[in-house]
């Protein structure tokens, strides 16, 4: 089977990519396809991913699993959240992204610095899929005062994992891939597929 990746994102392509090696399912990035991007502007992860889902669907004509995830600190009431990428400016890099974070959490003492990464995935057999399939997740860490660690991508270098010692920008991929939020919804999703007979 075919399905669609809806994401221009290289490091959730390659962590997608990973999971699924095996399986029967062939993924293939959307701009195989020179899907454009679409505005994200569901309120939820949920919403943003079915959202990206179906665009993807409609202009490859084949299933697509979007996946939307963000960092969630609690004493920012949730933020950067669903902004995640966009957290300093729709067209701020990664750095600037992660430097704002730092800024709005300096005053915070480190036992209060708690923070998840949260997962939503969903996968439409096609554009009007009523029934989409979605998968949810959340990985549970503290945030870093200083970026540590030059793996992964986005804000893992601030994610530190008590139980590890290390933040997931010290993980290798094949930790990452086993404990992270989207492995823990991709796993959720395959039960789900295999269980509605897709795979």
């Amino acid at each position: 089977m075919k399905i669609v990746i809806a994401s221009e994102n290289q490091g959730k392509l390659r962590e997608i990519q990973a999971f699924f090696q095996g399986m029967p399912i062939r993924v293939i990035a959307q701009n195989e396809f020179l899907v454009p991007s679409v505005e994200e502007t569901g309120l939820s992860f949920i919403e943003n991913a079915i959202l990206k889902a179906r665009h993807a669907a409609k202009h490859s004509s084949l299933p697509a699993l979007a996946d939307d995830s963000g960092l969630v600190v609690d004493a920012l009431n949730g933020a950067p959240g669903i902004y995640s990428a966009r957290y300093a400016g729709l067209d701020a890099s990664m750095p600037r992204n992660i430097q704002k974070l730092l800024e709005d959490t300096s005053h915070i003492e480190d036992a209060k610095r708690t923070a998840h990464f949260y997962c939503a995935i969903a996968f439409v057999r096609h554009e009007n899929d009523p029934i989409p399939i979605i998968a949810c997740a959340k990985w549970d860490g503290m945030l870093l005062r200083e970026s540590q660690g030059d793996k992964g991508f986005g804000y893992d270098p601030l994610f530190w994992i008590p139980t590890l010692n290390a933040t997931a920008a010290e993980l290798d991929t094949e930790q990452k891939n086993q404990l992270s939020h989207r492995a823990q919804a991709l796993r959720l999703f395959v039960a789900a597929f295999s269980e509605a007979g897709l795979v």
